[in-house]
């Protein structure tokens, strides 16, 4: 059925686009295939009134015309239809280059190499390849998470969304009613900043701890969008990325690298186990807790009873 809705709308597009003068109902009709197998004239005319609306809803100025015996015909004429001359300098061109490649392994691929095919062909200037004689260095930013492309287009559209989403301490999935604003990718991972309608709050997403399907909710936003939304600052300050002090910790010997790659210092305290202080700031608690038994906070008290208490509620779960 999509398929076949595509190619009617392709060819009622190639129509008005090729007539040098406005084409009847009746005509468009006896040229285009699919309107021939039509059951009705109601058929037909429901048919083409959606197709005709589809088409400008995607952007093509199709003009009415009524001639002098009172039939009303369609065209669209080449000139309201055509893109005004693409001036890009080098250094755009390569921005565009480069945000094509990083595509790559998206299911957006397939969309921006055919979009810079179309910019080239426009007269787009060719722009040094950095990467094609070092293609060991290969930029990338990886899309696993099925959440992504409902969220980018939820973002784009400004249409809020539910999702279940599994906290860092939580065993069960809660779900979450949010006015999505931007994704950004931060570290490999993807992050979704919004509102937090349940919780009347920004707040920022893992989307690799989204689980099942991301649905979108009709009517609009109650929150203002702000004009600039620091998703990666949010970020860094939750993971204690900007602390201003630190956390004394035991950590099991083998273990907890990530902590390790973090350190202040190391010491070895012996009997499997060693010391380490580390950056402390918003959000260390969700992360501690991830390490499960091989982590013992000492220092200081207060992150110390964050965590015994996120264990315990993930104890009860």
């Amino acid at each position: 059925m999509a398929i076949a809705k595509a190619e009617r709308l392709m060819n009622l597009a190639l129509c008005l686009l090729g007539t040098r003068r406005p084409l009847s109902k009746r005509e468009l009709r006896g040229s285009i295939e699919a309107y021939l197998e039509a059951g009705s004239d109601d058929a037909f005319n429901r048919m083409f009134e959606r197709d005709k609306d589809d088409l400008r809803e995607l952007g093509l100025i199709i003009e009415t015309v009524e001639n002098l015996d009172g039939e009303t015909g369609y065209l669209a004429r080449r000139d309201s239809n055509r893109l005004p001359p693409i001036t890009l300098d080098a250094e755009e061109a390569a921005a565009l280059g480069l945000a094509a490649k990083v595509w790559q392994q998206a299911r957006l691929a397939g969309a921006a190499s055919g979009a810079l095919q179309k910019l080239r062909a426009a007269g787009m200037p060719e722009a040094e390849d950095a990467y094609e004689v070092h293609s060991a260095l290969e930029p990338r930013i990886p899309v696993h998470e099925a959440a992504f492309e409902p969220l980018m287009l939820a973002c784009r559209d400004r249409r809020p969304v539910t999702f279940e989403y599994r906290k860092g301490n939580a065993a069960k999935p809660e779900q979450r009613q949010v006015e999505p604003w931007t994704l950004e990718c931060w570290r490999g991972h993807w992050y979704l900043a919004g509102w937090d309608r349940d919780r009347g709050a920004e707040r920022v997403f893992r989307l690799s701890r989204i689980t099942g399907r991301v649905r979108s909710r009709a009517g609009v936003f109650t929150a203002e969008v702000p004009d600039v939304v620091t998703v990666r600052e949010t970020v860094e300050s939750w993971a204690g990325e900007t602390a201003t002090r630190t956390a004394l910790i035991r950590l099991r010997t083998g273990a907890g690298y990530p902590l390790r790659s973090r350190a202040v210092s190391v010491r070895e305290l012996g009997n499997g186990w060693d010391e380490l202080e580390i950056p402390y700031g918003h959000g260390l608690d969700a992360w501690l807790v991830e390490f499960g038994p091989d982590v013992v906070v000492q220092e200081p008290a207060d992150l110390r009873a964050d965590v015994v208490d996120r264990l315990r509620a993930v104890a009860k779960d």
